[in-house]
């Protein structure tokens, strides 16, 4: 073996292990679909420069008959991978199944090189293939590996013949529903609810194997949706007895390009054997062609409120249960949440809890991680609202911050995977109240450039700055916004 070749099988091994890493990374972010990665990536430039143009490269080199410098485009596409791994927020994950991902590709070039050596053939197409048999048998394990572990999931449920289960689904608002319900009924049973906002059935299948204790009385779980069905399989697979369908609106349009759309799949939730009862926001459009029979099982929240009062000291309203007003008092921040609270109250009801009980619960309400969670540090007033990426909540953080006297800076790339007018609404509605507004990534940079046009502007591509950035503008007593952050790949 000359020079030549060992130089040329480095470089096989480094690129096929680089476009593995790239394609990985990306598959995990997307949950492992490639028609969100082909057709819904924000960046595909990406594609061209981490994927397509080194390929071309690569092949054109052998082509020539100048294999050796094809380790130039290796170690070029090492250096860029490097660079672009360093400006990730959200690393690729070493789970089972990327270390498995990256053991069939190892074994799949092994024996590419041993096909080579044997039979002394050199085919540039054969190493590329490679990553190919890869995927495939990797897609392949997985699917038999979720079907085993979802049965396994299903026959634990099976056996837990007292649980009780909620699922709940919504536009925006799954996660606060989901965490005000665990905190009212926590008191009087045995409550899990999944962690963060798992909300897939692969997340969920995982979540009852290796965190539901058979002690549990009620599971109450999130079931969310990027493509029509994803839903109805979490139903099929939990049939809870209660669903609850919170807000539905222009959340995630372009995957399911129309509302309709997006209604439809929401209302999958009722696919369930066993439900009891199903709470829906009363404002919401229900689907053309629901049966009568689900139809009969659905009961409308809230049913009437008044005196909302949503100030950056918490939040007071009244509520008409069963022909009587109560009063509300809890120091969640933001309007929109007395929907999100009254949806709980309405399952609590449901459940046998106490008004006053639900009362009581709602002011001992602790905030949701990330969502209009108010922060006082270093002389500032954080409000965080990070997780939060919807035009409605959105709009309320920005009336919120409004109330506060001082100095107002805000941190967002605007509202993803939503509509032009919806980020016009939203830069209009910032430029009124803010002093700095800081823009991270170009997603909607366009959009903000020309709708802010009293607050100061800054842009940043990524967010790497943005600590020093807040660190050189920001002064004592300011207020700082998060709103929406949306990772850096978006």
């Amino acid at each position: 073996m000359n020079i030549q070749d060992f130089l040329s099988i480095i470089a096989r091994f480094l690129l096929v292990f680089e476009f593995a890493y790239y394609l990985i990374t990306l598959l995990q972010w997307y949950n492992y679909s490639f028609y969100r990665i082909l057709f819904m990536h924000h960046k595909f430039m990406w594609h061209i420069w981490y994927f397509a143009l080194p390929l071309v490269a690569f092949i054109a080199l052998y082509l020539l008959d100048l294999k050796e410098y094809t380790l130039i485009i290796a170690v070029m596409l090492l250096v860029a991978l490097i660079f672009w791994w360093l400006k990730q927020d959200k690393p690729l994950k070493f789970t089972k199944r990327v270390w498995r991902f990256f053991a069939l590709t190892l074994t799949f070039v092994l024996l590419d090189e041993v096909f080579t050596l044997v039979f002394n053939v050199d085919n540039v197409f054969m190493h590329i293939l490679s990553l190919v048999f890869a995927l495939a048998i990797s897609y392949a394990y997985e699917t038999v590996l979720l079907k085993q572990y979802t049965q396994i999931a299903k026959d634990k449920l099976d056996r837990m013949s007292r649980l009780t289960i909620i699922s709940i689904t919504a536009s925006f608002g799954k996660t606060s529903i989901k965490n005000y319900l665990a905190q009212i009924l926590s008191a009087h049973f045995s409550v899990y609810a999944t962690p963060r906002s798992v909300n897939t059935l692969r997340g969920i299948v995982a979540d009852v194997n290796e965190n539901l204790e058979y002690s549990t009385d009620i599971y109450i779980t999130e079931a969310g949706a990027r493509l029509k069905g994803d839903i109805d399989e979490i139903a099929q697979f939990l049939n809870p007895q209660y669903a609850l369908i919170g807000e539905v609106g222009a959340q995630h349009l372009e995957y399911f390009k129309t509302l309709e759309n997006i209604t439809n799949t929401k209302f999958e939730l009722l696919n369930s054997n066993r439900l009891k009862k199903a709470f829906v926001f009363k404002e919401n459009a229900l689907p053309k062609g629901l049966d009568s029979e689900k139809k009969a099982l659905l009961c409308f929240y809230p049913n009437e409120y008044r005196n909302i009062n949503a100030t950056l000291e918490g939040t007071s309203f009244e509520l008409k249960i069963a022909g009587e007003w109560y009063a509300f008092q809890t120091q969640i921040l933001g309007a929109f949440n007395v929907y999100n609270i009254a949806a709980a109250v309405s399952v609590a009801l449901e459940l046998g809890i106490k008004i006053q009980d639900i009362i009581n619960a709602v002011a001992r309400f602790e905030p949701t991680a990330h969502r209009l969670q108010k922060i006082i540090t270093n002389q500032k007033v954080i409000l965080d609202d990070s997780f939060n990426g919807n035009l409605k909540g959105m709009l309320e953080s920005v009336r919120l911050a409004s109330l506060y006297p001082g100095r107002k800076i805000i941190v967002t790339p605007g509202i993803v995977e939503s509509t032009r007018e919806a980020n016009i609404e939203l830069a209009r509605s910032i430029d009124k109240v803010f002093d700095i507004v800081i823009i991270t990534g170009a997603l909607n940079a366009s959009i903000f450039r020309k709708n802010i046009k009293n607050a100061q502007k800054i842009f940043l591509q990524t967010k790497d700055s943005l600590e020093s950035i807040l660190k050189a503008c920001t002064k004592p007593n300011d207020l700082i916004l998060f709103s929406n952050d949306a990772p850096s790949f978006i």
